[in-house]
């Protein structure tokens, strides 16, 4: 891979990395080293990339993967949300909510939401992505968002 296209790759899917890392994570400092060490990774592959689509599949199934694998660390924490959500700018307080509502599933929904409604993958790409039975992908999505509805409506 030539430095100008890793580049090019990685402004491109930084953000798309972090985001999805945090949502794992819960942790901005995890996040930006599961985020280093994605890119990296990207930098060193050596097998060639059929598409942008291709690329970026790749660096979401290489984001799950360092993720589950720091979820085994011995000094993993999880830091508040405020200082991230300052960063993030969100428009009004019902994306407030929602953020607060989404970060506050667990692991397994809190992921699925992103990359559906984030990502804008299908139920069987993020199957496929996570190395999950598609009805189970569907399953946590349906009750991810029986959680929202209820967390929101009680939050009225």
């Amino acid at each position: 891979m030539t430095e100008e296209r890793f580049t090019r790759l990685a402004r491109r899917y930084m953000d798309t990395v972090f985001r999805l890392a945090y949502s794992y994570l819960k942790n901005s400092s995890d996040a930006e080293d599961v985020t280093q060490n994605v890119l990296l990774k990207l930098y060193q592959a050596e097998k060639p990339f059929r598409s942008e689509d291709h690329v970026r599949y790749w660096l979401i199934r290489v984001t799950a993967n360092e993720c589950k694998s720091l979820f085994r660390a011995p000094w993993r924490r999880v830091e508040p949300l405020e200082p991230y959500m300052e960063k993030l700018e969100l428009p009004s307080h019902e994306h407030e909510d929602l953020f607060r509502a989404v970060m506050a599933l667990p692991a397994k929904y809190r992921v699925v939401i992103h990359l559906y409604y984030f990502e804008g993958y299908s139920s069987d790409e993020i199957a496929e992505l996570l190395d999950t039975p598609p009805a189970t992908i569907r399953t946590r999505m349906a009750r991810a968002r029986a959680q929202l509805k209820t967390f929101l409506t009680e939050a009225q």
